[in-house]
């Protein structure tokens, strides 16, 4: 069992619904010391890939994703859900279904921070039906930037997501994969990892 595996079982706590909250230590409030083990794995999982940029999504994945970036000594870029007055130019668009706030959010990033130099490796704190990585990977695509890699801190193995991304080609590291939970009795079952 790994340290975040650890972490999920002392502190996080498993709802009706497939719902896993690690509010109190990961996307509400944050262990940066737990965060930064986290960037410091990913960081020898992708050592072998030239990263010189990390994208994520707002807003959960945007703590996580400084961190992972101080370990790569890149960028952070995030996708924004809502065109603010400071965004000057043109954007990339894409359409991203939340599965914790079960609506439809267009995501949207400057055309002036990715471009077809940039090889990103994009972070995120959950995956369950891969929609929000579909958005940024197509964000990505139409940019013409190369995809290195996908960092995921919490990845639901029972949800289709995982097997989606994978299956499009993508190097996809989750750092820990749930394989079940039971609301009940607060159990969370992982799948086995080298």
């Amino acid at each position: 069992m790994n340290f975040l595996e650890e972490r999920i079982l002392k502190d996080g706590v498993v709802k009706e619904g497939n719902v896993l909250k690690v509010d109190s230590f990961l996307n509400h409030q944050m262990d940066i010391d737990l965060i930064n083990e986290m960037g410091r794995e990913w960081k020898r999982r992708f050592a072998d890939k030239n990263i010189n940029k990390i994208l994520t999504i707002e807003a959960s994945g945007i703590g996580i994703a400084c961190i992972v970036a101080q370990h790569f000594g890149v960028p952070v870029v995030f996708a924004k859900k809502a065109k603010s007055i400071n965004i000057d130019g043109d954007v990339y668009v894409a359409e991203v279904k939340s599965f914790t706030h079960k609506k439809v959010n267009q995501v949207i990033l400057s055309k002036s921070f990715l471009n077809s130099d940039d090889h990103v490796l994009l972070i995120d704190d959950f995956l369950a039906n891969g929609d929000a990585l579909q958005g940024l990977i197509s964000i990505c695509n139409e940019a013409g930037a190369t995809v290195e890699g996908i960092g995921i801190a919490i990845e639901k193995g029972f949800q289709i997501g995982g097997t989606v991304i994978r299956n499009f080609g993508y190097d996809l590291e989750s750092l820990a994969i749930v394989e079940g939970m039971n609301h009940e009795t607060g159990e969370v079952f992982f799948r086995k990892q080298d």
